[in-house]
């Protein structure tokens, strides 16, 4: 862990619960946290993660894609040192990438390399997960590269699909699987235990053991 705790940005363009999931972990970590959220920065004016920052007295930051240029700026006013994107539908400006190259994670709502790139998001990946009739979806956590959901995988946590799923039921299952993964993955990067190397490799494994973090009974992935 490092001596002062990582100063961290979370981006979002939604409701923010994958914020609200790592603050969570944060705060459960006590003195321990490797990090605190000290940016909330949202494309979206009305973004719901804006009113959560908010009401934290987070600093809450509007950045419409017309003023990207301006975020390597934001986030050098702020002292950020690691990003988590959480559901950012925007792509990063390259200078942002290439400055916090093995600092700047995403959480997919999918199994990666399956059902990623340009334009899947949200409900849009599940319903393609289900017309592809996969048995297996997922969270995928990964650092961001200059491409769409390219980056190197860090973790990833399995989900069954169930044959009777709509889109919004497997949403809801990969979700749980996103806020137990997620915010143990960028605690474990902001305290240096995960990192990306010069070969492009992630060093370090998962930060989190299988049985443990299952919440509810059958204790396995792939239980119905």
């Amino acid at each position: 862990m490092t001596e002062s705790p990582a100063r961290l940005a979370v981006f979002a363009s939604g409701g923010g619960s994958n914020l609200g999931a790592i603050s969570d972990h944060l705060t459960e970590l006590g003195r321990a946290a490797p990090a605190r959220i000290a940016l909330v920065l949202s494309d979206r004016v009305d973004a719901g993660a804006l009113g959560r920052a908010r009401v934290r007295a987070v600093p809450a930051v509007w950045l419409p894609r017309e003023r990207a240029t301006e975020m390597a700026g934001v986030l050098e006013k702020h002292g950020i040192t690691h990003i988590a994107l959480a559901g950012y539908l925007r792509l990063v400006p390259a200078d942002v990438v290439r400055a916090f190259r093995g600092r700047l994670l995403n959480v997919h709502p999918a199994l990666l390399p399956a059902f990623g790139g340009a334009g899947m998001y949200g409900r849009r990946v599940h319903e393609a997960v289900l017309r592809a009739g996969a048995r297996v979806s997922g969270a995928t956590v990964h650092f961001v590269d200059e491409r769409y959901d390219e980056g190197a995988i860090i973790a990833q946590w399995p989900v069954p699909v169930l044959g009777n799923d709509t889109a919004e039921a497997l949403a809801a299952r990969v979700l749980a699987a996103e806020h137990l993964v997620y915010p143990r993955c960028v605690a474990a990067t902001c305290s240096g235990a995960i990192s990306l190397g010069d070969d492009g490799r992630v060093q370090g494994g998962p930060p989190y053991e299988f049985d443990r973090f299952v919440p509810d009974p059958p204790r396995h992935p792939f239980a119905g």
